[in-house]
């Protein structure tokens, strides 16, 4: 029975250093990337946040230009302990959105130190509208145009004819 419990307890301790072997290497491989708004127009900034790149790196997307992504925090300060380096190992940048960039879903890859981690689908960029002007893309009167206010006025000076012709008609009365 004793032997059983010892061999459960020895079983827990395994499992438990196991399951934080990969907690402590996130600090030194890019995670959790994040990128803030997830849904964006053409134009707009991105604030991206990678978590475990100590030293800054570089964000790229189909969407922006390569973006610097700097240390964030002060060195020997914050949740690094006694691990050393420069702030707590998270790393921001803010690209901007091309003008040009087509609507849908795009990754972000971030280089960090020679170690590149991919987020599928980080945001999704929309289309924007065409403002000023005024919801028209034409200049000018089109020949419909004309011809549909030409009836209009035609038709308001022969109501108005028979109007005024009916009314002369029931002064005589």
């Amino acid at each position: 029975m004793r032997n059983t419990r010892a061999l459960a307890v020895a079983g827990a301790a395994v499992a438990a250093l196991g399951l934080s072997a990969p907690a402590a290497l996130a600090w030194e491989t890019p995670s959790n990337i994040t990128a803030l708004p997830s849904v964006i127009a053409r134009g707009g900034q991105l604030a991206i946040t990678v978590d475990g790149c100590r030293g800054g790196g570089t964000a790229t997307s189909n969407a922006f230009s390569p973006t610097r992504l700097s240390p964030v925090g002060g060195g020997g300060k914050g949740n690094e302990g006694d691990r050393g380096g420069a702030g707590n190992g998270t790393a921001r940048g803010t690209a901007v959105i091309n003008s040009d960039a087509r609507p849908g879903s795009y990754d972000i890859t971030v280089d960090c130190g020679g170690r590149t981690m991919t987020k599928p689908q980080a945001f999704t960029v929309i289309g924007g509208v065409r403002g000023g002007l005024g919801g028209s893309t034409t200049t000018g009167a089109t020949p419909t145009d004309v011809a549909i206010g030409g009836g209009l006025v035609a038709a308001a000076v022969v109501g108005g004819g028979v109007f005024w012709m009916r009314r002369r008609a029931e002064r005589r009365i």
